[in-house]
C-alpha cells in the first residue's frame, strides 16, 4: 500500500521577529515496513537548511533564516510504501516471558538511559498492578492490559501546543493529549525496570478503534523486548503499534522527539499565531 504525507505549517507574527535556528523532526524512519518513495521539504525562500542524525538516529533538518519577517513556514510532502505488520508477531527470549524480568547485563550499559526515571512518585492506575517477583505474570498479556487500563482511564484531551504534562499530573486530571500519555506509559515502564522511549510521527487512521489523534502529528512509548526488540505501544488508542503508525523521531524526553522547536526574537510580546494541516492519502 502506498500513503502520501502532505504537511503544512505556519508561524505568524503582528510584527517582524527575528528567528533562531528551528529544527525539524518530522522525516519517517525507513525501515522493513515503511520505505520513502518521494520527498519534497520546502520553508522559505533564502533559508538555509542542514540534514544529519541526531544520537537516536532521528533526522533532523536545521534551517535557519537570516531576514526578520512577519511569517515562517515549512510544507513537508513524502511518499511511502506499506508493508502489512503484525504488532504481535515476535518471539520473546525465554528470560523475558514473564514479568518482572532482567535485562541481560551486556545490555544494561546500552538501555541504562532507557531505564531511567524521570519523574518522582508512585503512579498508580486505576485497576491495574504492577507485577512482583512474588506474583509473575505473563509479559505480552501483561503489557496489553497496562495500555488497556491507561485507555480506560485517561480521556483523550486534543491540545496542539504546551509541553508534556508530568505523569502525575495526567493521573490526577485523568485526561490527556497523546504526547502526555505517552510520557506517562514510558515511566511506568521504566518504573518497572524497563527500557522505554517516547516516538513521534503518523497515525493511519484505517481502523474505527483508532479514534483518538484525528489526522494530527501523533506520539506514543515504544518498550525494548529482548527477543523482539523495540515494540510500539499507544496507550491513547489502547493498541500496540502497527504499519499504520510510521515514526518520525525517537527519544527519551519529549524535546528529543518535537516535531518542530526553534525560537523567535523581539524587544517585546507580540501576537503570534500557529496554523497547521496534515494529510495522509492514500495513493
Amino acid at each position: 500500500m502506498k500513503l502520501g504525507i502532505r504537511y503544512k505549517t505556519t508561524y505568524s507574527y503582528g510584527e517582524e521577529v527575528g528567528f533562531s535556528t528551528h529544527d525539524v523532526r518530522l522525516f519517517p524512519r525507513s525501515g522493513r515496513h515503511a520505505r520513502v518513495l518521494a520527498f519534497d521539504f520546502k520553508t522559505k525562500p533564502g533559508a538555509s537548511v542542514r540534514f544529519s542524525r541526531d544520537v537516536f538516529d532521528n533526522i533532523v533538518a536545521a534551517y535557519l533564516f537570516p531576514e526578520r519577517a512577519t511569517e515562517l513556514q515549512l510544507q513537508l510532502a513524502i511518499d511511502l510504501e506499506l508493508e502489512e505488520k503484525d504488532p504481535f508477531h515476535f518471539l520473546l527470549e525465554n528470560s523475558a516471558v514473564d514479568l518482572p524480568f532482567a535485562y541481560e547485563s551486556s545490555l544494561l550499559p546500552i538501555l541504562a538511559a532507557y531505564r531511567e526515571r524521570r519523574t518522582s512518585g508512585n503512579l498508580e492506575v486505576p485497576g491495574w498492578q504492577l507485577p512482583t517477583a512474588e506474583k509473575c505474570r505473563p509479559t505480552v498479556a501483561t503489557l496489553v492490559e497496562l495500555n488497556k487500563a491507561i485507555h480506560d482511564s485517561i480521556g483523550y484531551e486534543r491540545r496542539a501546543e504546551g509541553a508534556a504534562r508530568e505523569p502525575l499530573e495526567t493521573l490526577r486530571m485523568r485526561r490527556g493529549a497523546c504526547r502526555d500519555v505517552a510520557v506517562l506509559l514510558a515511566e511506568i515502564l521504566r518504573e518497572m525496570g524497563l527500557a522505554a522511549r517516547l516516538v513521534s510521527g503518523y497515525l493511519r487512521e484505517t481502523d474505527p478503534v483508532l479514534r483518538r489523534a484525528e489526522g494530527s502529528l501523533h506520539a506514543w512509548t515504544e518498550i525494548f523486548l529482548p527477543g523482539a526488540g523495540w515494540i510500539g505501544m499507544d496507550a491513547t488508542n489502547g493498541v500496540f503499534s502497527n504499519h499504520n503508525f510510521i515514526s518520525a523521531a525517537v527519544g527519551l524526553v519529549p524535546a528529543d522527539i518535537t516535531p518542530v522547536s526553534g525560537s523567535y526574537y523581539h524587544r517585546e510580546a507580540i501576537p503570534s499565531r500557529m496554523t497547521s494541516r496534515l494529510e495522509l492519502i492514500n495513493l
